[in-house]
């Protein structure tokens, strides 16, 4: 009897990140690489505003704490793996300066990742464990079309869900419950509300 051993595949690398064509976002994880297109309006208008919303206080100290560096897509390389979240922050007393590279190896502190028909299984079941092996704290995932948001805190290796809300809630959640936002103000309506 004749039995095949199956092909192995090869690992990717950091040059196949590099040689991804300039529309797709590039990830390696676990030796697999992952190219999605770039994002689509909706999920845009969601990070955009999420960003005003923690930028001025956090970031800028405008009407609250400042204290941390909130960045839209930056390449994390954590270990073997180079993951771009759709935001991701940093205490400036873990990270007091940005690097002088295009890519941050310090893990953040928080993440958010913007769900899309396309990126959610990578999202959910690919970059979320490695965002817990790195010990990154704490991450948002919003969904624009359900109108959902979920907090995730990482206590002991896991992922456990702290909240979720839904369409016009007040979000007042770690680490950036100092100043509350309404999740009408992320979901881009032309009113301006949800």
């Amino acid at each position: 009897m004749n039995v095949q051993t199956p092909r192995s595949v090869p690992r990717a690398t950091y040059q196949d990140v590099l040689d991804a064509p300039e529309n797709k976002v590039a990830e390696l994880i676990g030796g697999v690489l992952y190219m999605q297109g770039r994002p689509a309006p909706m999920h845009v208008v969601v990070s955009s505003s999420l960003g005003d919303e923690l930028v001025s206080p956090f970031q800028k100290g405008r009407g609250g704490p400042g204290g941390w560096w909130i960045l839209d897509e930056p390449e994390l390389h954590l270990g073997h793996d180079v993951l771009v979240p759709d935001l991701a922050g940093w205490q400036r007393t873990r990270m007091p300066s940005l690097p002088e590279t295009a890519w941050f190896d310090i893990a953040p502190d928080w993440v958010c990742e913007i769900l899309s028909p396309s990126t959610r299984r990578v999202d959910l079941f690919a970059k979320r464990p490695v965002y817990a092996e790195h010990g990154i704290r704490r991450l948002w995932l919003i969904d624009p079309v359900a109108r959902i948001f979920e907090a995730f805190e990482l206590r002991e290796g896991d992922w456990v869900l702290v909240a979720t809300l839904a369409d016009e809630a007040e979000v007042a959640l770690a680490p950036f419950e100092a100043v509350p936002f309404s999740l009408a103000d992320l979901w881009g309506d032309e009113t301006g509300t949800a």
